[in-house]
């Protein structure tokens, strides 16, 4: 389980959060925690949607397999 703050959002925490539990041998699941929303001043950034976005390429794409039986994407 990765629970992600403001940097998953600008810094492609998620990424690095996929592939370091992908690399964990004997991991099925993947559960990723992320804010709906990450503000800084005036800017908003849809941080879930994003990583929800990234998962749903991820795998509909026939180029990489994640080694999982299941991801759970919870915004908070």
């Amino acid at each position: 389980m990765e629970v992600e703050a403001g940097r998953g959002a600008a810094n492609n925490a998620d990424y690095r959060d996929i592939v370091r539990t992908a690399l964990i041998l004997d991991a099925r699941y993947l559960a990723l925690v992320m804010r709906l929303d990450y503000r800084t001043g005036i800017q908003s950034m849809k941080a879930y949607g994003r990583t929800r976005d990234q998962l749903d390429a991820l795998y509909a794409s026939d180029r990489l397999k994640l080694p999982f039986a299941g991801v759970l994407l919870v915004g908070y």
